[in-house]
């Protein structure tokens, strides 16, 4: 039992980085869907890592559709700042996909309104920024979930 987090597109290295130090000390895999707006053995993804990265359950794909048709009956959910539910609404399943979109854009359109029911957001106040840093917000969404899963393997 274990969660997925999914990075749509990632454009900054160090949030990677971070994210997949989050994944290895919390069990969960990452997939990656490409492009990226940088190389995966860039010198700053790793040092976001740090000696972490090398434990780090990682797949890449070259596009969403190639990761859903590998996953076709898994749970996936999706983190937009357009969302109308927090993210203390779903209910994370085991095994269940949750897609973070790009640091400067977010998730595109057409998958925001053909998974509209995943959608959720992290509340925030308003502001004139747009958003949580992304390695912030996935931290803090993937703590959630496996909390309500009872921190499966975790101590």
């Amino acid at each position: 039992m274990m969660i997925n987090i999914v990075l749509f597109r990632p454009e900054i290295p160090q949030n990677t980085g971070n994210i997949g130090r989050t994944c290895v000390l919390t069990g969960a895999k990452l997939h990656i869907v490409g492009p990226m707006g940088f190389q995966i053995n860039d010198k700053t993804v790793t040092r976001a890592g740090l000696d972490y990265w090398n434990e780090l359950d990682l797949t890449i794909y070259g596009s969403f559709e190639e990761l859903t048709a590998k996953y076709p009956d898994r749970p996936f959910y999706f983190s937009s700042t357009k969302g109308k539910r927090f993210h203390t609404e779903i209910a994370f399943e085991e095994d269940c996909f949750i897609v973070f979109g790009r640091e400067s854009s977010g998730l595109p359109e057409h998958l925001m309104e053909q998974y509209k029911d995943q959608l959720f957001r992290v509340p925030m106040i308003e502001t004139s920024t747009r958003s949580l840093n992304l390695s912030n917000t996935v931290a803090i969404v993937a703590y959630e979930a496996l909390g309500q899963l009872n921190f499966p393997h975790m101590c």
